[in-house]
Formats: structure tokens, C-alpha cells, sequence
């Protein structure tokens, strides 16, 4: 365990950030599922964008990159696109 009171305050914050994280990331799979469940039906492009800011929300709060916010929306849109041909 830390010794001195910064070491200690540095990991008081770790865990809240880790509970937080946690949470952001919990929630982004959550919509990412419930998107992926939906393809084809009636309601899938409302979900979509729903999967969409949760990608950007988690994203802009650092839980994952920005990049792989972009991938995995691009893929998300592919997969729509195609269940629509």
C-alpha cells in the first residue's frame, strides 16, 4: 500500500477513474449489442446512432482511442448497409 499521502490520494483517484471506465465501457458494449441483436429489424438505425455515441462518448472520455471508435463504427455501418442489400 502507498506510503505517502500523494501516493495514497494517486490511488484513491485510480480507482474512482477505474470505476468509471468500467462503467463507460459496460454501457458502450451494452448499446454495441443491442444494436448487433437488432440488425434488420425495423428499429436498427435508431439503435445505430445510439451505438454511435456511446463509441463517441467513450472515446472523447479517453476509455478507448479515437480510432478505434471510428473502426468499429465503420464496421457497425457495414453491417447495416449490408442486412439493407
Amino acid at each position: 500500500m502507498a506510503n505517502t499521502k500523494s501516493a495514497k490520494k494517486r490511488a484513491l483517484i485510480a480507482i474512482k477513474r477505474t470505476a468509471r471506465n468500467k462503467m463507460v465501457k459496460s454501457s458502450l458494449r451494452t448499446a454495441v449489442r443491442k444494436y448487433r441483436e437488432a440488425v434488420g429489424t425495423e428499429n436498427s438505425a435508431a439503435l445505430l446512432s445510439q451505438a454511435f455515441a456511446a463509441l463517441d462518448k467513450a472515446a472523447t472520455k479517453g476509455v478507448i482511442h479515437k480510432n478505434t471508435a471510428a473502426r468499429k463504427k465503420a464496421r457497425l455501418a457495414k453491417r447495416l448497409a449490408a442486412a439493407n442489400a
